[in-house]
C-alpha cells in the first residue's frame, strides 16, 4: 500500500507544511489543504507514515463539518 509523506504540486505555490498537512494557494482567497499520511507525536514528525491516514482524516472532517 502506498503512502503520501509529502505532496508536490508544482502548479500551485506552497504556503507551508505543517505536521500533517501541506497548504497551497489557489487564487487570492482560497487554500488547498492536502492531508498526508505523516505521523507526529509531541511536535516531532516520525519517519514512517501510516497508510491511508490522510484519507481517514479527510473523511472524519467531512463527517463533522458537513
Amino acid at each position: 500500500m502506498s503512502t503520501l509523506y509529502e505532496s508536490t504540486l508544482r502548479s500551485l505555490p506552497l504556503l507551508g507544511r505543517g505536521k500533517v498537512r501541506d497548504n497551497y494557494a489557489v487564487g487570492n482567497d482560497q487554500l488547498l489543504i492536502v492531508t498526508t499520511d505523516r505521523l507526529s507525536a509531541f511536535d516531532v514528525i516520525m519517519g514512517e507514515p501510516i497508510p491511508s491516514k490522510g484519507r481517514v482524516l479527510n473523511q472524519m472532517a467531512n463527517f463533522w463539518f458537513d
